[in-house]
């Protein structure tokens, strides 16, 4: 029973993941383990022992809040040492997701790029999930999954995943056609006939094509579509500054929007 491992740090966001691991945990059928590090080395004992209470507040924290939603889900928690990033692809071949929080490039100092989160999407030996927090607008009454469909090996597997999610959460997929290198004026139906096999394996999910020569993070800064989660494969990994981009940003459309990279 591979968990679902959630980065605990004591930021909200690191909650916000940890309640959108709480369904993926549930619909498979294994635990959710939060995961707060302490870093390796330490100047003094008092160092170390501050360390570890705030690891320990942060676990127990994101435990209330998963507590709280009722839902049967097993917790488990756990303080190992080392640098973030490389405890979470240490354990990410017996996991089977990884969910960390992110409230935007913009609220912190440093780029999103060296940072955990685009490690984890690099390296990581298991579906990442990089969940989006903080935005103050309410709810949308449609909120769209987006996923892109190409003839890239292993696409077939983004698109399960896609659709997978789509049906937990029950939101509608928006499906973007094609490689952009291979999409022309006059389409030969591939694209339609890859959809409908899609909905008939996903009856219950409602799917919306897309013909595009748009990448998903291309397509998302020129339209409005609310979107919750955009779902891309490993190779689509270099488009995660574009996605989860700075909260409050007046340019950045889907300040909401969480990335699933699919491994």
């Amino acid at each position: 029973m591979k968990p679902i491992l959630v980065g605990i740090d004591g930021s909200s966001a690191a909650v916000a993941a940890a309640l959108w691991g709480v369904d993926e945990a549930i619909s498979r059928g294994v635990p959710l383990r939060l995961i707060s590090v302490v870093k390796p080395a330490h100047e003094s004992p008092e160092d170390y022992e501050r360390d570890v209470a705030h690891a320990e507040k942060s676990l127990l924290e994101a435990r209330s809040a998963v507590e709280a939603t009722g839902k049967a889900v097993t917790v488990e928690t756990t303080v190992p040492r080392g640098p973030a990033g490389a405890v979470l692809l240490e354990a990410s071949p017996d996991a089977e997701m990884i969910c960390v929080g992110c409230v935007g490039i913009g609220r912190y100092a440093r780029s999103i790029v060296g940072s955990t989160a685009t490690e984890l999407v690099e390296k990581a030996r298991c579906p990442v999930a990089v969940v989006r927090t903080g935005s103050d607008r309410p709810p949308p009454d449609i909120n769209w999954i987006v996923v892109r469909m190409t003839d890239a090996p292993g696409n077939d597997a983004v698109v399960k995943c896609a659709a997978a999610e789509a049906k937990l959460r029950n939101a509608p997929m928006l499906v973007l056609g094609g490689r952009p290198e291979e999409l022309t004026e006059h389409a030969d139906g591939a694209f339609e006939r890859r959809v409908a096999q899609w909905r008939e394996r996903y009856p219950e999910v409602r799917v919306y094509p897309i013909t595009t020569k748009q990448a998903i993070a291309g397509y998302l800064s020129a339209n409005d579509e609310r979107v919750q989660l955009a779902v891309i494969g490993g190779d689509e990994a270099n488009q995660l500054a574009q996605l989860v981009g700075p909260q409050g940003h007046p340019l950045f459309r889907h300040p909401d929007c969480s990335v699933l990279v699919v491994r």
